[in-house]
């Protein structure tokens, strides 16, 4: 019985995954700051918040699902 491990995903795919997670979490990042409960601070709808950061985490989330299904060149 061998003991020779073979992974479904290769290193550039879950290279690929890191990167897409990478991507979704600055999204995230993006999409956060202050906010206070006793007045009402327009900055919750600033275009950073309810555009960029969205656009960039479903970037992330694309990007993963090709790093799952990308299957490289065989030599």
């Amino acid at each position: 019985m061998e003991n020779d491990k073979h992974f479904t995903l290769g290193k550039i795919n879950l290279l690929f995954i890191a990167i897409g997670f990478a991507i979704i979490v600055l999204g995230f990042i993006l999409m956060t700051g202050p906010s206070t409960v006793k007045e009402f601070n327009p900055d919750i709808f600033s275009f950073r918040r309810i555009t960029v950061g969205p656009m960039i985490s479903l970037f992330g989330f694309v990007s993963i699902i090709f790093a799952i299904l990308y299957k490289p060149k065989a030599k």
